[in-house]
């Protein structure tokens, strides 16, 4: 079990601009807190430092769970990892779908559920009141 101090919690907070790192849910417009990911989880090795932590939704963190990475056309590719790729690299948005462009977006979109019905509506509903994409983003 790890212990993430709340200056820490606080420092990726801020890195994030308070959003989802993977679906770029403003912590604000969601109905579950955000929560601290690892990127690589402490049983594959990760560490509680700033550079393995990640702001993540309820959803994408609970989708993720302790995976690092998955299977797409035959080979293993890691996750995302907003501390080292950039988003805008491996993804666009397209309305109300997150667009995988790489195989490392493909893997976090289809794991992660980007572009699940629920998801999609629910980002449906926050387009039309004006709080996604976040406004660092526009």
């Amino acid at each position: 079990m790890s212990y993430i101090s709340e200056k820490n919690r606080n420092q990726v907070a801020k890195l994030a601009s308070n959003c989802c790192e993977y679906c770029l849910l403003h912590k604000d417009a969601a109905f579950w807190k955000h929560e601290i990911d690892h990127i690589i989880s402490l049983k594959h090795e990760g560490s509680d430092d700033i550079s393995n932590l990640a702001l993540a939704c309820y959803f994408c963190n609970r989708n993720k769970g302790s995976d690092i990475g998955s299977i797409f056309k035959g080979d293993f590719y890691r996750f995302y990892n907003p501390r080292i790729d950039v988003w805008s690299e491996h993804f666009r948005l397209d309305e109300t779908i997150i667009q995988p462009l790489t195989p490392i977006g493909e893997v976090t979109a289809k794991i992660l559920g980007f572009n699940q019905i629920d998801r999609i509506i629910e980002i449906q509903l926050l387009i039309k009141s004006g709080i996604y994409p976040p406004v660092f983003w526009a």
